[in-house]
């Protein structure tokens, strides 16, 4: 089966933020994360592979799950053509995008809050290294670059699929977060150091713009700055490796 005009430009268009949300659908490119998908019982629509995806175990393995969908089969040169990877593993899905409501999320737990992270690496990064320490629900707020596009979930390793996404106004996630009794903290470089802070069964760390930070509505409701404290020659690290690192520390068993 050819890969239709109408098709490929469904694909085009889920590169796109704008009209990806439009879709209400998710592009997911590689094995990993199309097995990942496939695990969190997404609905697919169709998947594109190529001879490639089954040059390893693991893709021969994802290659037999996607047996009872509809394929579309392409030469590697195509499926390259319509992949924005260098080197691409001969899969693509296309699956409606999982949809969780800020008001449907359990309370009392430890969330992830994007504010303005505009980076789609540095989105999908930090959404996997919130599933690696276990938080609860990640809240990507206005300004932050869409979790659900082909760059995030492909920086997730598809982990994305794992945890609930809620994109919400910064009003309506601070006004959630204090109704439920979650303390928030900021990821902020002049803070306090994250291991010093007492182990916590419920928070939520907001990490901001990777140039100027969460803003001041979220500053303003913070009961506090954490910072990682760095002892070498280095001035700052990565948004998402700060993150990432406070993350840990909070999660840190007692």
């Amino acid at each position: 089966m050819s890969l239709s005009q109408r098709r490929e430009r469904l694909i085009a268009r889920l590169r796109v933020p704008k009209t990806r949300g439009r879709e209400g659908a998710v592009l997911v490119e590689g094995v990993r994360a199309v097995s990942e998908a496939l695990d969190a019982g997404v609905a697919p629509t169709f998947a594109v592979v190529s001879p490639r995806l089954e040059e390893s175990a693991a893709g021969s393995a994802l290659a037999g799950r996607l047996g009872g969908l509809e394929l579309v089969r392409l030469e590697q040169a195509q499926l390259d053509l319509l992949s924005d990877t260098e080197t691409g593993q001969g899969v693509m899905l296309v699956c409606g995008e999982p949809s969780t409501r800020l008001d449907s999320i359990a309370s009392g737990g430890r969330y992830l809050v994007l504010d303005g992270v505009q980076d789609p690496g540095n989105t999908g990064t930090l959404i996997r290294a919130a599933v690696a320490f276990g938080l609860d629900a990640v809240l990507c707020l206005d300004g932050t670059a869409d979790p659900w596009g082909p760059k995030p979930v492909r920086a997730s390793a598809g982990m994305i699929f794992r945890v609930p996404v809620v994109r919400a106004p910064a009003p309506a996630a601070v006004k959630w977060l204090e109704a439920s009794g979650v303390p928030l903290y900021v990821a902020d470089a002049k803070g306090r150091d994250v291991q010093e802070q007492p182990r916590m069964e419920s928070f939520a760390i907001a990490v901001g713009n990777e140039g100027r930070g969460v803003r001041a509505l979220l500053a303003e409701s913070a009961q506090g700055m954490l910072a990682v404290r760095m002892r070498g020659g280095a001035e700052s690290l990565n948004v998402a490796m700060a993150g990432s690192i406070i993350m840990h520390a909070l999660t840190r068993e007692p």
